[in-house]
């Protein structure tokens, strides 16, 4: 590990550059612990990924039906997905994803010192470069996540250079999404360095980041402290819904209902008849169609298809939601199951794993009815003004 990876901004505040996948770093890590001596460590994480390195089996049928209430089943598909490429690498130079991070957590234990948590919630994050990519962006990242193929063997060295689990991903990245990088690493240099700011008067601090975000937080503290605490509050803010899919799903119903009423008022039963069919077919066939994609069981393809024309009358419900929980209830995950899925060494165990299956039967079993009510929508709006 290159000096370069170690910067001493003064005599109590020490920041370390690591490889999240390097068995060097976590040597590097555990020998600054012991030999600089600090009073606080600070680690580049937040509560959800130090539960995920501490407690990898704790994810169970408990916390899915949770995810699934929530509707954060994409918002985790794409986490997982953004982690199993930092785990393959992780594969590769034969060390555990995390690991220097743990080391730092662990040493710090064992010696009694404090331990701060320094990173920004990974969902809020993940929530603001989705809201910010459009969705050209939002398919080159998908694509780019699951789909694609690297075409060598990313090395350690390479990792070395920018390792961290959403910075290394998104520098390669930011041609295609240079919104999403703006959240992804500028905005978690300044978020890392305000937190820096808030403890740096609790004595000596090293400060244990990814090698891809030294630069940037490195800057961010040349800046004021206050003009960099300042901007917490803001970057820990999750971005609003946006209005316009629910106004546009309250409205379908309204639409639906008004044209119904229209037809039965003017005794165009016939007319009646083919909007009710349009509506049950495409609501039914689409979401079904979605679940089916993410192969789920056929009775998860059945609830999901039975209840798309009902809940797309309603916009605090999504067929997915009832898709999903078939799916965890008639193909219940097990202990196993979790470990594998937290490992995800490749994309197929979206499908392949029951935890994976039951997120993309909710996701996929979402997108497939809002596409089928907006369609059932537009095709009787088609019969109405022929």
């Amino acid at each position: 590990m290159s000096v370069n990876n170690i910067v001493e901004i003064d005599d109590g505040l020490r920041i370390l550059g690591t490889a999240h996948v390097s068995s060097e770093s976590v040597e590097l890590v555990r020998n600054q612990i012991e030999e600089w001596e600090p009073d606080l460590i600070a680690v580049e994480l937040c509560p959800s990924r130090m539960a995920a390195l501490t407690e990898p089996e704790s994810l169970d049928s408990e916390d899915l039906l949770k995810i699934i209430k929530e509707g954060r089943s994409a918002m985790i598909l794409l986490q997982s997905a953004l982690a199993a490429q930092q785990r393959r690498m992780g594969i590769s130079s034969g060390e555990k994803p995390g690991a220097e991070l743990l080391a730092a957590v662990n040493a710090a234990e064992e010696s009694d010192i404090p331990v701060e948590m320094i990173d920004r919630d990974v969902v809020i994050t993940l929530r603001r470069a989705w809201k910010k990519m459009g969705m050209i962006e939002k398919w080159r990242i998908l694509n780019a996540l699951l789909w694609e193929e690297d075409d060598e063997e990313v090395s350690i060295d390479e990792v070395l250079g920018d390792s961290d689990l959403l910075s290394s991903m998104m520098e390669e990245a930011r041609e295609l999404a240079p919104r999403a990088g703006e959240v992804l690493i500028d905005e978690r240099d300044s978020f890392l360095a305000g937190r820096i700011q808030q403890i740096r008067g609790k004595g000596k601090v090293l400060a244990v980041i990814g090698a891809g975000h030294l630069g940037g937080v490195v800057q961010n503290l040349g800046e004021p402290a206050m003009e960099t605490t300042s901007r917490l509050a803001e970057l820990s803010e999750e971005p609003p819904k946006s209005v316009w899919p629910i106004a546009l799903m309250a409205a379908i119903p309204v639409f639906l209902l008004g044209a119904v009423g229209w037809m039965a008022y003017n005794g165009e039963m016939e007319e009646l008849k083919q909007t009710a069919q349009t509506w049950l077919v495409l609501n039914a066939l689409l979401a079904g169609l979605g679940v089916l994609i993410a192969r789920g069981h056929p009775l998860s393809i059945l609830v999901g298809a039975v209840a798309s024309p009902i809940t797309s009358l309603n916009p605090t419900l999504a067929a997915g939601w009832f898709a999903g929980y078939t799916q965890l209830k008639v193909a219940s995950p097990t202990g196993k199951d979790a470990q594998d899925f937290l490992k995800l060494d490749e994309t197929s165990l979206f499908w392949k794993n029951r935890v994976g299956r039951v997120l993309l039967v909710t996701a996929l079993g979402n997108v497939g009815s809002m596409v089928g009510a907006w369609l059932a929508g537009a095709s009787i709006l088609g019969m109405l003004i022929r």
